[in-house]
Formats: structure tokens, C-alpha cells, sequence
């Protein structure tokens, strides 16, 4: 899949915080994977490089989106939040995650 990775750019949304709630290990595993083998996936539409092997929590950590306040679906599934931590991202792989908004 040759998706021109080098001209495009992720935009989630303009303000992505950082996800307090998250341990060290978890992030520091997710830091650790950027080191590892790339492979390419599509998040919202957008191609990717994401570490190989990551979970699907670790994506979202990586991805710097609070997973606090996203739903998600893999490969036109959606994934319920207790199965993040088993859910792998493989090469391929299509994401769509969808943000909560409030208001009124």
C-alpha cells in the first residue's frame, strides 16, 4: 500500500491533550515501540507509519489521543474499550476514531 506517506500529515484535531490518566509503562512502551519496525495504516481516512505490534491502546497513546474520550473501530469493527489492551494493529489496518464532544 503506497499511500504517499511523505505529503501527508495527521490531523485528529487541532488540540490533541495528553492523556493524564495513562501509567509510565504504558507510555513508555508505546515510546519504546516508535523504535521498532514501521508499518502503514490508515487512521480517519489519513495514511500512517505506526510502530509494528502495538496494541491498540498503545496506538492511541502513540497517536497522543486521549483514549479517555475516543471510540474506535478496526477494520470496520468497533472495538469495545476492555479489548484495547488485546487488539494488535497490523499492517493494513484501518482505523477510524471518533472523538466525544460536548455542548449544547
Amino acid at each position: 500500500m503506497d499511500c504517499g506517506l511523505s505529503a501527508l500529515t495527521f490531523d485528529y484535531n487541532e488540540i490533541r491533550p495528553r492523556p493524564a490518566s495513562l501509567g509510565l509503562d504504558l507510555v513508555g512502551r508505546a515510546m519504546a515501540a516508535s523504535t521498532t519496525k514501521q508499518i502503514e495504516i490508515v487512521v480517519n481516512g489519513h495514511c500512517r507509519l505506526a510502530p509494528e505490534g502495538c496494541t491498540l491502546r498503545e496506538l492511541l497513546v502513540w497517536l497522543e489521543v486521549d483514549p479517555a474520550r475516543v471510540a474506535v473501530e478496526l477494520n470496520r469493527s468497533i472495538v469495545q474499550r476492555p479489548a484495547w489492551d488485546q487488539a494488535t494493529v497490523g499492517p493494513g489496518a484501518t482505523l477510524e476514531i471518533v472523538q466525544f464532544v460536548g455542548g449544547g
